[in-house]
């Protein structure tokens, strides 16, 4: 017995749900690449990502997924040799330093806990330790979706600034961009990367890479440039140029009118639904916790992000058999866990186009799952859910 008919619903960190907006503008012929429309849709993207990241510098799109965005950040600031700071506090600005290793920079990893929040203080002692200015740029990633945690990209750059320290700060946004505060300009971040398959609401394959001043002196002397990702080649007059041949048509319609909902919307009320929901998400699991079988993965409640919750299982308890329930039975997609929390973990995804339905309906899968698998709990996660957002959005 399934009650699994109707619209399977992906509560994984990425790809996430599809508007029907977005798939809508989709659905339609190829234009002219040369022709005025499309030269206005990209001026219009452009635009619209600087605007989207908080900065007054530029905006590159990418054929591309967050990868290539990596990548492309990396290549045009970077020579070979020079030496990388990571920021430890999950996979994926690992992953990213692991990047750049193989483009042929030294890295240096700042070992941080997958439970918690890279530590401000630790990374200006390490930047007051380096006189001779070795480090040529400090990489982070703003919400690490492995770990659920969010870094205080803000204070960071405070005491890189402090350090007084020379490197480029580089920030992953993959997935906060569009779904909490990002201010590039106003915490001191030189290059800015994300993709579009998370808060964007977007298909994956577009990669969008922002960038200051300092940055872009930076890539003048820069020694790994390639003639895909290279900025300057990019800021030609043809329009081909802006992305290295045919522009991927049919991703930058999807992503036109995913933006055009998330301004309709209004950023400040994208991030308090955002806010909220994650909330919601997080009282079912401090609920369900009690019953000693898993936990949070981040420990400290301010460090856990408004986009995805990783809950760790208790005992070396393998999490498999509750997200198979809840695909194959209900049709919910829980995340499973990734990098060190393989096969100890899984995620609830809250980002991009969500609602209190969807998270609600996500939640009572879940809390069914518990039940029906015998897994110790408390029966009042859902309610708890219900009753902070019932006190929290008013009529």
């Amino acid at each position: 017995m399934v009650v699994r008919a109707g619209r399977e619903f992906l509560a994984i960190p990425g790809p996430t749900t599809l508007p029907d907006e977005v798939l809508r503008a989709m659905h339609r012929p190829a234009i002219d690449i040369y022709a005025g429309p499309l030269l206005a849709l990209t001026d219009s993207l452009l635009a619209d990502m600087s605007r989207l990241f908080r900065t007054a510098g530029r905006t590159y799109i990418y054929i591309a997924n967050g990868h290539g965005a990596w990548e492309a950040a990396l290549t045009n600031v970077l020579s070979r040799g020079d030496k990388v700071l990571v920021l430890e506090s999950g996979r994926f600005a690992v992953g990213w330093g692991n990047a750049a290793a193989f483009l042929g920079a030294e890295v240096e990893v700042l070992k941080g806990e997958w439970d918690r929040a890279v530590h401000p203080a630790k990374v200006e002692a390490r930047l007051r330790e380096d006189k001779a200015g070795e480090i040529k740029a400090i990489l982070v990633a703003h919400i690490d979706t492995s770990s659920g945690v969010v870094n205080d990209i803000e204070a960071i750059g405070k005491v890189i600034r402090a350090a007084g320290h020379d490197a480029l700060f580089m920030v992953d946004a993959v997935a906060s961009l569009g779904c909490v505060p990002f201010e590039m300009d106003a915490w001191g971040v030189d290059v800015a990367m994300s993709g579009s398959q998370k808060g964007l609401m977007s298909p994956p394959g577009l990669g969008f890479v922002a960038v200051n001043g300092r940055a872009r002196v930076a890539h003048k002397r820069a020694g790994l440039r390639t003639p895909y990702w290279d900025w300057t080649a990019r800021d030609g007059r043809v329009h081909y140029q802006k992305y290295a041949g045919t522009p991927p048509e049919h991703l930058l319609f999807a992503l036109r009118a995913a933006l055009d909902m998330i301004f309709a919307e209004g950023l400040n009320e994208v991030f308090r639904r955002h806010r909220l929901l994650a909330e919601a998400v997080r009282r079912a699991v401090a609920v369900w916790a009690e019953g000693k079988a898993f936990d949070f993965n981040i420990t400290a409640p301010s460090e856990r992000s408004d986009t995805v919750t990783t809950i760790l299982m208790a005992d070396g308890c393998d999490p498999r058999p509750l997200r198979d329930y809840c695909n194959t039975k209900c049709g919910v997609v829980l995340g499973e866990g990734f990098g060190e929390m393989a096969g100890k973990a899984f995620r609830i995804a809250h980002m991009g186009h969500v609602n209190a339905p969807m998270v609600l309906g996500t939640l009572g899968v879940v809390e069914m799952g518990l039940k029906a698998l015998g897994i110790p709990h408390p029966s009042h996660g859902m309610r708890a859910a219900i009753d902070w957002l019932g006190k929290s959005v008013h009529p």
